[in-house]
């Protein structure tokens, strides 16, 4: 009887040890282990261009404070392609904020009259709104001087447009650029020159280089007109040039200049600058842009 407690109890402890064994490797990660967890996916780089920004301020020329759209002679900031509240434009702010949203949240600071060399401050009065995105439409009064001889220099143009940009990242590093093309001059001048009452208002001092002595078809006329157009060429290319070393900028890939305006769109006081319809037709070159889901070439 002893030696079979003695063995039943021997039976017990090995029995005893395996179950304890069992357990532990249960315990360690056997068959009863939770699965791993799966590895979170990597969050999305926020992209460099906002197809959406929630501000626009817009700095340049005639163009952009819509000089001659409504009235002769005569500023039209509600028929702006960059800020304006006319419903026949349907400008890049309206289009980007709505309605509402463009009235607050948008503001012009081009001036009529504008060059490149005038830039710089226009771009430090803006980026005291802190504007998400800026468009810039200038260059035109660069070529439209008295006389070819007077219109500014590539290299000056440059610098101005480097210095206006480096002040505005300085100021606002992740603020957009829309950068407009400057339009085909010689274009206006072939499409206006139909209009009398265009020539005589031309005769007032809009851009001499091109548009003085409009009839005129000599070889003098005609280098005069070509040596504008070279000019106005070399500063679409600084233009896409310069933006094109800023990431946060986009150029329009010419869009304005090879935009075909026709009488409809020019301004039926001046035949030269753009009307409401040329008005809107810029605001959708602009729109087309900056809501691109790549910039344009």
């Amino acid at each position: 009887m002893r030696k079979r407690g003695r063995r039943t109890r021997g039976v017990l402890a090995v029995v005893a040890a395996a179950a304890l064994g069992v357990a532990g490797c249960d315990a360690v990660g056997g068959d009863s282990a939770a699965p791993p967890e799966k590895a979170k996916p990597s969050p999305k780089p926020t992209p460099l261009w906002d197809r959406s920004p929630g501000s626009v301020a817009a700095v340049g020329d005639s163009i952009t404070r819509g000089f001659d759209a409504c009235d002769v002679l005569s500023d039209c900031p509600e028929a702006s392609w960059a800020t304006g509240a006319s419903p026949e434009v349907d400008s890049l702010a309206v289009r980007l904020l709505g309605r509402t949203g463009a009235a607050q949240r948008s503001w012009n600071y081009a001036v009529t009259g504008a060059r490149m060399a005038d830039l710089p401050g226009q771009m430090a009065q803006a980026v005291r709104r802190k504007p998400q995105l800026v468009t810039v439409m200038v260059g035109a009064n660069d070529a439209c001087r008295s006389t070819p001889s007077a219109m500014t220099p590539v290299s000056a143009f440059r610098a101005d447009f480097e210095d206006s940009l480096r002040s505005l990242r300085k100021a606002l590093p992740k603020a957009q650029v829309f950068v407009a093309s400057v339009p085909n001059l010689k274009r206006l001048w072939s499409e206006g020159r139909s209009s009398p009452m265009g020539k005589q208002v031309w005769k007032l001092g809009i851009c001499p280089s091109m548009l003085g002595d409009a009839d005129a078809l000599g070889s003098a006329a005609t280098l005069r007109r070509d040596t504008v157009q070279k000019r106005v060429e070399d500063y679409n290319e600084v233009l896409a040039e310069v933006c094109a070393e800023d990431k946060r900028c986009r150029h329009d890939g010419g869009a304005v200049y090879d935009y075909r305006f026709g009488t409809t769109q020019l301004s039926r006081w001046d035949y030269f600058h753009p009307s409401v319809n040329g008005q809107a037709r810029l605001a959708e070159i602009a729109y087309r842009t900056v809501t691109a889901k790549r910039p344009l070439t």
